[in-house]
């Protein structure tokens, strides 16, 4: 089982840090119908994550991917991330970004990622307050080290049940592979950029369950420019020493060749289903849980 996932963000957050520029906009909208068209042509739905904001700001474009027939979920409300949150905060967030998603595309939303895999062993009450906000599935564990997230703990990158005070998700981990003795997402982000088609298709083939997860502009072939710090710090919420900016600049960029063409390549490939539909094909009552 392959689930494919999108996290729609880029309006959002290039208003936000950069003022809007409209050719910018104008890439965001070319790579999103390339891959609704693409999706189209395979008869495949998607979830797509998307902020609560976007729907206030941005509604056509959750619009058009919503009237294509594919699953909207919660990518939290202005894309802030959890380790930065109090329970109180996240509840907020999370009831806002539903309504407001919801109210726009009339969908139940009930699947959940946060930004930046933000759920860790720092702030495991987040599953009891996604489950108040009416959340049931989650796909926001990250089983490796990461920056700004991640659970390197977390012993399974297999669908689970997480549980916390009671509270239990249904969750979708990121799949890991293991590479010269380290542990990476090969599936999406940096390492889906660097690594040849053909590594990443030949360990999809080897695993029962894969998920895929992808940002628009990781799908623009265009080299990032490195951050000024007062972008830096709008964004990642740390000192934006030079270092800092420096290092993020080359993850950013690292692979950026035709990623789209590498994923348009994989949707040929493959199949996948939204996140829905992988819910309703595993039994739950035989799947672990997870206590974190």
């Amino acid at each position: 089982m392959n689930i494919l996932t999108f996290d729609i963000e880029e309006w959002f957050l290039e208003a936000l840090l950069f003022g809007g520029r409209e050719y910018r906009y104008l890439q965001f909208e070319e790579t999103l119908d390339k891959v609704l068209e693409k999706l189209d042509e395979q008869g495949e739905k998607a979830t797509f994550f998307c902020l609560g904001k976007m729907a206030g700001e941005y509604p056509a474009v959750i619009r058009k991917i919503a009237s294509r027939g594919h699953e909207i979920g919660c990518h939290s409300d202005s894309h802030n991330w959890l380790t930065k949150m109090t329970p109180e905060g996240l509840r907020e967030d999370t009831t806002s970004a539903v309504h407001a998603l919801e109210d726009l595309t009339g969908q139940k939303v009930t699947s959940y990622r946060a930004p930046a895999f933000s759920i860790t062993p720092r702030n495991p009450w987040a599953v009891e307050v996604l489950a108040e906000c009416g959340i049931e599935t989650d796909a926001s564990i990250f089983p490796a080290a990461r920056d700004f997230g991640g659970y390197p703990t977390f012993p399974t990158d297999e669908p689970c049940r997480i549980s916390y005070r009671g509270a239990v998700l249904k969750e979708f981990p990121v799949t890991i592979a293991s590479l010269l003795k380290k542990r990476i997402a090969f599936s999406g982000g940096g390492y889906f950029r660097l690594l040849p088609n053909g590594m990443v298709h030949r360990e999809m083939r080897r695993r029962d369950y894969n998920i895929c997860y992808f940002h628009l502009s990781d799908l623009i072939a265009e080299k990032k420019k490195m951050k000024t710090r007062a972008e830096y710090e709008e964004y990642f919420k740390e000192p934006g020493t030079v270092k800092n900016r420096l290092v993020r600049y080359v993850k950013s960029n690292i692979g950026s060749g035709d990623v789209c063409g590498k994923v348009l390549k994989l949707l040929s490939d493959f199949p996948f289903v939204p996140v829905a539909e992988a819910k309703e094909r595993i039994d739950w009552e035989r799947v672990e849980i997870i206590e974190i």
